[in-house]
């Protein structure tokens, strides 16, 4: 195990949060806390963003070391502010003693750490199976050879990557700043990204709840909690079931079966058949997961290390949500300075989640408290004081106004997104979803009924009886109507977005915790009416996937502030008998929290049980499952710069359009283009995802040109070779099964430069290239 470099890691996280403290603390300063919990998201953001702005004219040493200096001068300019010095001195003043907080939200950033460096030593191979750890880590070796962004696409040379890679970026640049290997740089990035989610939403939801005078701590361990460590109703449900008389347990699981992607035998299994994949395939056609699967299964995923950021931009729409009116200066930075920047970072680490944080901004302004109008023009906002519109058209236009908020903000983020977004693959449209393909009742209960239990108990509790009575005829109408459009989302969370927007315009005690509950409702909602048409997975397989992630980060930040401030309110408006107690109140929480743990107490135990001795090294396994061909791999890795090489193509379910093409290797098996993906040297076709990026014909064109370069003449041989600039060619295991024996007769100019058993590697010498 390698437990110096455990700690090289955290000393790095430390002095880049010491560094990011000043200047979160003062985009935060209106908040309780001050920004605890974001010191390192806002410290990456500084230093991913000048390093990539840098990168496009040279990456490396340069990039780090620019992103660095800003981050410094940042850290200077931010914490010696005259501002800043007498916030201090009147926190002190009342008692505050912010090193206290920071100690704490270090404390908890290090359990966190320590938790997923424990995952992933158990485990840490990047395995093609089962996830794209290949894309992940190929991306990662890519960028330590690119000495200009966008790097080099390891799987269609000579053309820049097409796919987010700013959180692989990041962990480049953190790699180079501790000097490790990438190879042991992917799993603490991995730990890392996963322990900064985790401080980030214990941050904002004890900030939430301070805001309020509640009892914050146990808000913000339980967000953690919610975040970091609870799952869905998956696991809980079968053990359920395993445990009804056995004269229904067939009929019941019969019942989930046919609302779900499992079989019958397969709910019936138990704690038997427990396995921590089930629980993130519930509604058919579609991926759920939720971060502890996510980091237990050890992609290192955009959708994953958006997450921190995703929690960023809530806390600057907080700040923004709780800073005075009359403090217009501050509400402009955060709206059209701050939140753009961060939107122009998130675009390239996990472009599913940069609109989010529009729409987070946008519901902070329009369930806020303060006229939007003063930001976009003081002008109009006078005129429109002066009107006297009534409440309807007056709740109207605080709308209309934080649209244009979020708007403006929207187009500023846009222009920094550009020069990423004109790069990324095309070939992407917004479509309608069919009635058929809507998530049944069941399944979103599977996946969100822990939360939705809270938010409606939370909510409800929150209304007096003379407003929810009419808002609970208009769920029974919004339940008919929801019937008859076969749109069960209705039924689930359409209920939330009016009892949230309601509560947020009464004297009720609610907050901020209200934005991220609608907002989560709002993200549920809008994937069961539209998805992203894509190649990259059928049908909204890929939307519901990325965006989940972003619902079960908000709503369980959320969850946390909401179900200690249920248990404590004794003596609410819920109007159900018997809830003025607090022992029932008691007992829905611990209904919850034993619901939901089940799955973390079976996955990680079954993850630790019989693991091998403990390493972070990513790479490890190669030499264990593949001992003929690792020596190739590394000498391929030992290559200098990034040369371009052919090898098979891992086509997948994409063998091309005519049905002689040989059977093609599985497109998440060790045939994936290896040598590419594990060292960054780009190949001319390689892994078949490059259709979701590029399109079937790009993509299908080369995997004709590489079937060419092995089998056809050798006039055709070469042609291909010259045509992409090839330097070495593999001839390995995967290149004898799709095309037989491979001797390149009658080519000149190919050296073998490597040989073993399993594999020939020809080096192409581009003078001597030609037909013999």
């Amino acid at each position: 195990m390698e437990y110096g470099l455990v700690v090289r890691w955290l000393v790095a996280y430390a002095a880049l949060a010491a560094l990011g403290r000043p200047l979160a603390a003062r985009l935060c300063s209106t908040l309780p806390g001050r920004g605890v919990g974001f010191a390192l998201p806002t410290a990456l953001v500084v230093l991913g963003t000048v390093a990539y702005w840098v990168g496009h004219l040279t990456f490396g040493p340069v990039a780090l070391a620019s992103g660095l200096l800003v981050l410094v001068a940042l850290a200077a300019l931010t914490g010696l502010d005259r501002d800043a010095l007498r916030e201090r001195r009147l926190a002190l003043a009342h008692g505050v003693r912010p090193t206290r907080r920071n100690a704490e939200a270090a404390a908890v950033f290090l359990v966190a750490f320590a938790l997923l460096v424990a995952v992933r030593a158990a485990d840490p191979a990047v395995h093609p199976l089962g996830g794209e750890k290949f894309l992940d880590f190929g991306l990662l070796k890519s960028l330590e050879r690119a000495t200009v962004l966008p790097p080099e696409d390891m799987w269609f040379a000579n053309e820049p990557v097409a796919y987010y890679y700013g959180g692989h970026l990041l962990t480049a640049l953190l790699s180079d700043l501790t000097a490790t290997p990438p190879r042991f740089a992917y799993n603490l990035s991995l730990a890392g990204f996963y322990a900064t989610l985790v401080t980030a939403a214990y941050g904002l939801a004890g900030a939430i709840a301070r805001e309020r005078a509640d009892s914050w701590r146990p808000a913000a361990l339980a967000a953690a909690f919610f975040v970091g460590v609870a799952s869905n109703l998956v696991t809980a449900s079968r053990l359920v079931v395993s445990a009804l008389p056995p004269s229904l347990q067939r009929d019941v699981a019969a019942a989930v079966a046919a609302r779900s992607r499992y079989t019958t035998e397969g709910v019936l299994g138990g704690v038997d058949a427990f396995s921590y994949w089930t629980a993130s395939r519930v509604i058919p056609g579609t991926i759920n997961e939720f971060p502890l699967f996510a980091w237990l299964n050890g992609d290192l995923h955009a959708h994953m290390m958006g997450t921190p950021f995703l929690l960023l931009g809530a806390a600057l729409a907080f700040a923004c949500y709780r800073t005075p009116p009359r403090d217009l200066r501050r509400r402009r930075l955060l709206a059209f300075v701050a939140v753009p920047l961060l939107a122009g970072l998130q675009t390239v680490v996990d472009t599913w989640s940069m609109p989010s944080l529009f729409g987070l901004l946008f519901l902070a302004v329009a369930l806020g408290p303060a006229d939007p109008w003063p930001m976009l023009s003081t002008r109009l906002a006078a005129r429109r004081r002066n009107r006297d519109d009534g409440p309807l058209l007056d709740e109207f236009g605080h709308l209309v106004g934080a649209l244009g908020v979020a708007g403006v903000a929207g187009v500023l983020g846009g222009v920094l997104a550009v020069p990423f977004l004109l790069g990324a693959g095309g070939g992407r449209e917004v479509a309608i979803l069919a009635a058929a393909e809507r998530t049944s009742l069941p399944g979103l209960l599977l996946v969100h009924g822990a939360f939705l239990v809270v938010f409606y108990a939370y909510l409800l509790d929150r209304l007096s009886a003379d407003r929810v009575l009419p808002l609970l005829v208009g769920v029974a109408a919004l339940g008919l109507l929801a019937s008859a459009a076969t749109l069960p989302v209705a039924i689930a969370v359409g209920p939330l977005l009016a009892l949230g927007w309601a509560a947020s315009r009464t004297d009720r005690p609610v907050g901020f915790e209200t934005v991220l509950i609608v907002a989560g409702a709002g993200l549920v909602a809008i994937v069961e009416l539209l998805y992203v048409k894509e190649q990259a997975g059928p049908l909204r397989m890929n939307t519901v996937f990325k965006t989940y992630m972003q619902v079960w980060v908000l709503w369980g930040t959320a969850a946390g502030v909401a179900l200690p401030a249920f248990v404590r309110r004794v003596g609410g408006d819920l109007p159900v008998p018997g809830t003025r107690s607090r022992w029932l109140r008691a007992g829905l929480a611990v209904a919850v929290v034993l619901a939901t743990v089940p799955y973390a107490g079976l996955a990680l135990s079954t993850h630790f049980d019989a693991a091998p001795d403990p390493t972070l090294d990513a790479t490890r396994f190669v030499e264990r499952e593949h001992p003929d061909e690792a020596p190739a791999v590394a000498y391929v890795d030992d290559l200098s710069g990034q040369p371009t090489l052919l090898s098979a193509p891992a086509t997948g379910r994409y063998p091309g359009p005519n049905d002689d093409y040989p059977a093609p290797p599985g497109m998440y098996g060790w045939d994936s283009s290896p040598a590419a993906s594990l060292t960054g040297v780009p190949t001319v076709a390689g892994w078949g995802h490059e259709i979701g990026y590029r399109g079937a014909d790009a993509y299908l064109q080369r995997v004709r040109d590489v079937d060419d370069a092995y089998t056809g003449s050798p006039e055709r041989t070469v042609a291909v070779l010259e045509r992409y600039d090839v330097e070495y060619v593999w001839v390995g295991p995967a290149e004898r099964a799709r095309y037989g024996e491979v001797t390149f007769a009658g080519v000149d100019g190919l050296t073998p430069v490597f040989r073993n058993e399993a594999v020939t590697i020809y080096r192409v010498d581009e003078e001597e290239l030609g037909v013999a």
